[in-house]
């Protein structure tokens, strides 16, 4: 909502994302307030005239728009607002029975000396009695590759010691240290979105920018967009892409057939599988019916080198997964048909007796169990008839690649086989189901090629992506968090300088602690930083931290006012 027509007020809480949880760790509801974004024909950077009559309309803000900061003596008034409405001593305003407000905290363009981004402003209570007023200044400078710059940490403490009259203070360090990080593909503008970080904290810091110890607690953060072709199970997402096609067609009745996943037409390869059956078919009754197993390796080539040991085509794939491989280089709806016509003619006249596996309710696979008994049902190939088989067997194809993954590498049957592979659902709800075990399947590779992650971590991971899934829908921005031991990844830490460090110097107990934060980090630390103030700052332009060495320097600072 708005007030005096030039401040958007915006009440934060619940599962929404706080964005100032990285230097303010207060967990109830607040109060954002930033400047109002008038309408496209408006300047959004021109101050707002509290007498101009601005109508609603032009307060709405414009799609896409980022956050837009006040200046420094707005935020100054509001917080003077803020605080004297808060404060139970100020009886002469009559504005009746006292009630606490949620913590503000104000977006302002650092246009200051101080350069300050944020004000803010946190009642203390006393059961329902205000006691006083926690106020916060938010201070940044940067980009800059000047290490002079940076604080020494013995100054920090006696800065923070002399301001709040305590003879002990303590100290807690953080750091963020990025693992896998977005990176712009080649020949295309576009980024992706994934990345895994590592956030440690520890108590006791002994001087800044020191490397987190081994006793620190560590928690690794990861987020993994699909559809990266340097990916190494691309070829999967591929072929996952092919089966959402196959679903979006069967349920609109309109099919469109994406890039043929192998280069021979699907006609060409479907044909040489039926010959090849035929041949051991003959063989076998030469051999008086001699049994033969043949381990089939459906297109390992496709599989890059690095994964292969992680994630590898199956060795056990029956007749109607064998299919689904050479089907899946379809690409219009008269070679679907031509396709189911060799095979059903095969069938009908015992020309092949294919094995499949037990279990699987696809309308092929019971066209293939009538045959063992030299009957088969007429099937009309038409309509979305073709399309709902192919969908079926390429189901229960992928479904078992994925069971076999996650035995193998997470041990993780038990939850597998109630949800995601379950068969009781609709198709589309499988489809579904399948795309959330291709998202774990990446996050898990990830950290196996990239991370040498062992079973030990591995494990819980698989465990932590399950349980998610299992009552959340596919959400590719979704950070999934796992605890680990800091030796995992202790290497990254000592050879990689982190994008986040923080240190904490902190005094007093409960309402009375009070603290002080330093932290540097190689990305602008508040998002109404980058869009408000380009050029601001005399040593690099904005956007300086992808140059190698630049840094933005934040401080936090608070001081109490008591009223009782």
């Amino acid at each position: 909502f708005y007030f005096q027509t030039d401040v958007e007020i915006c009440l934060i809480g619940g599962s929404c994302k706080s964005p100032v949880e990285r230097f303010w760790n207060g967990n109830s509801m607040i109060y954002i307030l930033q400047k109002a974004r008038h309408d496209e024909e408006s300047d959004p950077m021109e101050e707002s005239k509290t007498d101009d009559g601005i109508y609603a309309s032009e307060l709405l803000p414009r799609e896409g728009s980022g956050p837009v900061a006040l200046s420094y003596r707005r935020a100054k008034q509001l917080i003077s607002l803020y605080t004297m409405v808060q404060n139970p001593n100020m009886t002469h305003l009559e504005t009746g029975e006292l009630v606490v407000l949620p913590p503000i905290w104000i977006r302002c363009d650092g246009s200051d000396p101080e350069h300050t981004y944020w004000l803010g402003a946190e009642p203390l209570k006393a059961g329902n009695k205000i006691t006083g007023i926690n106020l916060y200044m938010v201070t940044c400078d940067g980009p800059t590759a000047d290490k002079t710059r940076f604080s020494n940490l013995e100054e920090l403490k006696m800065t923070h010691k002399m301001m709040h009259h305590s003879s002990v203070v303590m100290t807690k360090g953080s750091a963020q240290y990025k693992l896998i990080g977005a990176a712009a593909m080649e020949d295309t503008i576009a980024e992706s979105k994934s990345t895994i970080y590592v956030d440690m904290t520890w108590n006791t810091v002994n001087k800044i920018l020191e490397t987190p110890p081994l006793i620190s607690t560590a928690s690794l953060n990861i987020t993994l967009e699909l559809g990266d072709p340097r990916s190494p199970v691309y070829e999967h997402y591929r072929e996952l892409q092919f089966l959402l096609a196959l679903a979006e067609g069967l349920k609109t009745g309109v099919m469109e057939w994406p890039e043929p996943l192998e280069s021979e037409p699907a006609v060409e390869l479907v044909q040489e599988l039926l010959t090849d059956l035929k041949n051991k078919l003959d063989r076998s009754y030469i051999s008086e019916n001699k049994n033969e197993t043949e381990k089939i390796k459906c297109d390992a080539a496709a599989v890059d080198s690095s994964i292969k040991s992680v994630f590898s085509e199956r060795g056990d794939l029956d007749f109607a997964e064998q299919l689904w491989c050479k089907m899946r280089s379809v690409s219009s709806y008269q070679e679907l048909i031509k396709c189911f016509t060799m095979v059903i003619k095969s069938l009908e006249c015992g020309e092949i007796q294919p094995w499949i596996h037990q279990g699987s309710s696809s309308l092929l696979s019971k066209l293939i169990q009538q045959s063992y008994h030299g009957k088969v049902e007429v099937v009309p190939l038409s309509g979305i008839t073709p399309i709902q088989m192919l969908l079926e067997i390429g189901l229960d194809k992928m479904k078992k690649d994925y069971v076999s993954f996650f035995i193998v590498n997470g041990g993780s049957a038990l939850l597998l086989q109630d949800y995601f592979i379950s068969t009781s659902v609709d198709l589309q709800e499988q489809v579904h189901r399948v795309q959330k075990l291709h998202h774990m399947l990446e996050i898990i590779v990830s950290c196996t090629v990239l991370l040498q992650f062992k079973h030990e971590n591995l494990f819980p991971l698989t465990q932590i992506c399950m349980k998610y899934y299992k009552e959340n829908p596919l959400d590719e921005k979704h950070v999934f968090q796992l605890p680990i031991r800091p030796a995992v990844v202790k290497k990254f830490c000592q050879n990689d300088h982190p994008e986040i460090w923080k240190v904490d110097v902190s005094s007093g107990h409960g309402q009375k602690e009070v603290k002080t934060t330093w932290q540097v980090s190689t990305d602008p630390p508040f998002e109404h930083m980058t869009s408000n103030n380009a050029g601001l700052f005399s040593d690099s332009t904005v956007n300086g931290s992808d140059e190698e060495g630049m840094y933005y320097i934040a401080m936090v600072k608070c001081s109490q006012v008591h009223l009782t």
